[in-house]
């Protein structure tokens, strides 16, 4: 997968914009990046579009800044001097797309129909735009047209809002969800950054789901563990289940048999993806301890962070 289409996926959301007025680019990109969200598709729907990105690529450095309403190559030529890093188009125009497959440039096509698919296969393309995707008939519809066409991804567009945004991100054809509802043209142009920054947090909230699976606890032994934990489950009235490595009270609470990461133990916390909340945690400066990795079936299950909190480890843990 190329760079920049990890670096969507990990987002999960790719803001659509509409920008009425080049210098409230700047602006907009810092809330984006605060909100947690550094990614954005500028639309070329109106004449500040151009000027738009350039002031987001310039002023912001860890946005990943692309070009949408991409409607012919010229309009690519004009996006990418200003710094766009892919291109959006609301159909498949062939012109469009092979001068940026001959350029190097990602680019992101809308499709609706089998025959379109077809044709972006054609192509060389492994990313189409699912557009417009609820007035096709949602997610239902992305399901059925999706099951043929197993090597392709979709970033489904239009109608998406943070009512439906994730059970189209769970679906595993789906890389990332366009959308509009957290910074509309009415906020941009209002200004009104608080509130787009509210809307940002939320979305990214709901994208990472963030639980308390359990709490772990470091004891020096198994003896150790096996009476603290017959003490919890008496109290508690909780089931006991014996692991190899550690003994559960109900759900809550993991005892392990020996001191392991953390001075006291761990904070589990279970995440909707877990590889995007590594690449969210990344973002804020917190990396992850590879050697503590697992997999299932083939992907990340849990990982720890390199962060300590009063005195516990935190595990992440996929749901």
């Amino acid at each position: 997968m190329k760079p920049i289409l990890e670096q969507i996926k990990t987002c999960g959301i790719v803001p659509v914009l509409v920008i009425d007025d080049e210098k409230s680019a700047e602006e907009l990109g810092k809330t984006l990046v605060e909100g947690g969200l550094p990614c954005a598709e500028i639309t070329f729907r109106t004449e500040a579009a151009q000027n738009s990105i350039a002031n987001m690529v310039k002023n912001c450095k860890e946005m990943v800044v692309g070009a949408g309403t991409v409607l012919s190559v010229e309009q690519v030529e004009m996006a990418v001097d200003a710094g766009a890093r892919f291109i959006v188009s609301p159909g498949l125009n062939k012109k469009v797309v092979e001068y940026c497959i001959n350029h190097s440039i990602p680019v992101i096509p809308g499709v609706l129909t089998p025959t379109e698919i077809e044709n972006a296969i054609d192509l060389g393309l492994e990313f189409v735009k699912l557009f417009p995707a609820e007035a096709a008939g949602g997610l239902n519809y992305l399901k059925a047209i999706s099951a043929p066409f197993q090597k392709i991804r979709f970033i489904p567009t239009g109608g998406i809002d943070d009512r439906n945004l994730l059970q189209y991100l769970k679906h595993p054809s789906v890389v990332a969800c366009g959308g509009s509802w957290m910074a509309n043209r009415d906020l941009i142009a209002q200004k009104n950054f608080i509130e787009i920054k509210r809307l940002i947090a939320n979305a990214v909230s709901i994208v990472l789901g963030f639980e308390l699976r359990h709490i772990g606890i470091n004891m020096p032994d198994a003896e150790s563990a096996h009476e603290l934990t017959q003490k919890l489950s008496e109290v508690l009235r909780m089931p006991v289940k014996d692991r190899s490595g550690s003994m559960f009270v109900g759900t809550q609470f993991e005892i392990l048999k020996r001191n392991y990461l953390g001075r006291h133990g761990h904070i589990a916390l279970a995440t909707n993806f877990i590889e995007r909340a590594v690449a969210y945690f990344e973002r804020l400066g917190i990396k992850t301890l590879e050697e503590t990795m697992n997999e299932k079936d083939g992907k990340l299950s849990t990982i720890y962070l390199d962060i300590d909190i009063a005195g516990f480890a935190v595990h992440l843990v996929q749901m």
